[in-house]
């Protein structure tokens, strides 16, 4: 598995087996383009299946209140909810109505569009960083990164329809952080005066709408840029630094912004006083050790789920096979201590604040695997952290192993194996999801004739998939969300409808 073509002569910095184009740039066999494309098939596999299985999704939990609303006062209405009432997350209800104003056809199309839209910029994102670094990588190797960046991200959690299938979930905790990367393709691209100055307005919008969207993911993406400028003084060339500096300064002067609307909305402050998250509970001494227990436990379930070294062993790849424009090998970075030891940091401290502000809602709940949705917004940090350590290990072993073939093979594997676990996870999941949506679209069926034949009250029976919340749960006694299915349906009051009950 080398992509080594023997040759008479190389030119000096080009190893052996490396030929040189015309234009004095390494050209490696076709074949290397081929097997590495090959390896983005099964991330690709578990996408599509994953999509495919969309069609089975049904509403449950939030979703209930989110489709009368909609229905009856549109995407505005929504907006206002969530604004003077729930929340103040502005851009999360403008999401939340973009899917829920087709009622149950947008949660089924929700994984395919989402799926694909994570994937695109991360494709785009590991391009564009590649080509700005200057180095060559064979045909697939970016698609290779951010298919398996996307399948680890999605499948490899504890609870794949929370982070995946459910729409409210996803809007809050998976798609902002995926948007977040997008604002790096016009940072990557700028070149011009005018490309810089769109690069910096995008930055200054996006955080902006972050911050309304998810207040977890807009303090991930302070800590990144703090620490981007604190590392910028020997990580960024001279010639850029004042540029990146100004793009980082825009992106946290919208985070302010955008976390003032928030913060300042009557829908924030109900929120806070409902669950009791005042400033002075989420600095108690109580409240912060309670984070910090449920935030180790978290790190180790993520750090003992095996899958993620997919992350790795991408990367490692990348490393192994990428090279400079003329054909030398490159090295790793002159600073990359430093970059690894500012982004274990930022991950850490990033994955504590957010623990924190999530602790006042959800208490000891938010280690709770169930809770998963809510690690997403710095999981995806931790999924890139890792592929660029695999790329740092590339280097490495390309630098000091007479032979890189091994290292290729085993990565290879390691690519195809971690994707068997969360394949069979998904295949039972679709299993389930499927049986719940016969006997969802059954009752479904029921209650809009019972409605429509005049009746104000009638049984629910609650349909569960995946812990998620449905009314009458803790043995019939929490009615939520059955005030919201009576308001879908049209009705007064729904009952529990359980066998014997």
């Amino acid at each position: 598995m080398s992509d080594d073509v023997p040759v008479a002569a190389a030119p000096e910095g080009v190893r052996r087996g490396e030929a040189a184009d015309p234009a004095g740039r390494p050209a490696g066999r076709p074949w290397t383009a081929l097997w590495v494309t090959a390896l983005a098939l099964p991330p690709l596999a578990l996408l599509a299946a994953a999509s495919w299985f969309g069609r089975w999704v049904r509403p449950g939990a939030d979703d209930w209140c989110f489709l009368p609303r909609v229905r009856d006062d549109g995407i505005s209405g929504l907006v206002g909810q969530f604004y003077f009432d729930d929340n103040g997350r502005v851009a999360n209800a403008l999401l939340v109505g973009a899917y829920a104003k087709f009622q149950i056809a947008g949660h089924q199309w929700y994984p395919l569009v989402s799926g694909v839209l994570v994937l695109a910029v991360l494709w785009a994102v590991a391009v564009l960083a590649l080509r700005r670094a200057r180095l060559r990588t064979p045909r697939g190797l970016p698609l290779l990164l951010a298919a398996m960046t996307t399948a680890l991200f999605l499948f490899a959690t504890p609870n794949t329809y929370k982070t995946f299938y459910w729409p409210a979930a996803s809007v809050s905790h998976t798609l902002p952080p995926v948007l977040a990367c997008s604002a790096l393709i016009p940072l990557l691209l700028a070149r011009t005066r005018r490309g810089r100055a769109l690069a910096v307005t995008v930055a200054v919008l996006m955080a902006a709408f972050l911050a309304t969207l998810s207040e977890e993911t807009a303090i991930v993406v302070v800590m990144v840029l703090l620490a981007a400028l604190v590392v910028s003084g020997r990580a960024v060339p001279t010639a850029d630094r004042g540029f990146f500096r100004l793009w980082c300064a825009g992106g946290i002067a919208g985070t302010v912004a955008g976390a003032l609307v928030l913060i300042t909305s009557p829908g924030s402050t109900n929120r806070r006083e409902r669950f009791g998250a005042e400033t002075t509970f989420l600095l108690a001494p109580d409240s912060l050790a309670a984070s910090l227990r449920a935030f180790a436990e978290i790190t180790v379930a993520t750090v003992t789920t095996w899958q993620y070294v997919g992350a790795v062993a991408a990367g490692v790849l990348l490393g192994l096979l990428c090279r400079r424009a003329d054909g030398t090998r490159p090295r790793p970075p002159a600073h990359w201590s430093l970059l690894t030891s500012a982004g274990l940091v930022t991950l850490l401290v990033s994955g504590y604040l957010c623990t924190v502000i999530a602790y006042p809602v959800f208490g000891d709940r938010v280690s709770d695997r169930s809770a998963n949705r809510l690690w997403n917004d710095y999981l995806l940090l931790y999924v890139i952290l890792l592929a660029g350590a695999g790329a740092l290990l590339g280097l490495a072993v390309r630098r000091y192993a007479h032979r890189t073939a091994p290292a290729k093979a085993v990565c290879a594997a390691l690519c195809v194996l971690v994707c068997v676990g969360p394949a069979i996870a998904l295949t039972d999941l679709g299993t389930a999801m499927r049986s719940r949506a016969e006997k969802w679209d059954a009752q479904d069926l029921r209650l809009r004739e019972g409605a429509a034949a005049g009746e104000r009250v009638l049984p629910y029976e609650r349909l569960v998939i995946s812990q998620m919340l449905e009314p009458f749960s803790k043995g019939g006694e929490q009615y939520w969300p059955g005030g919201c299915v009576a308001e879908l349906y049209h009705l007064d009051r729904v009952t529990d409808g359980a066998p014997g009950r």
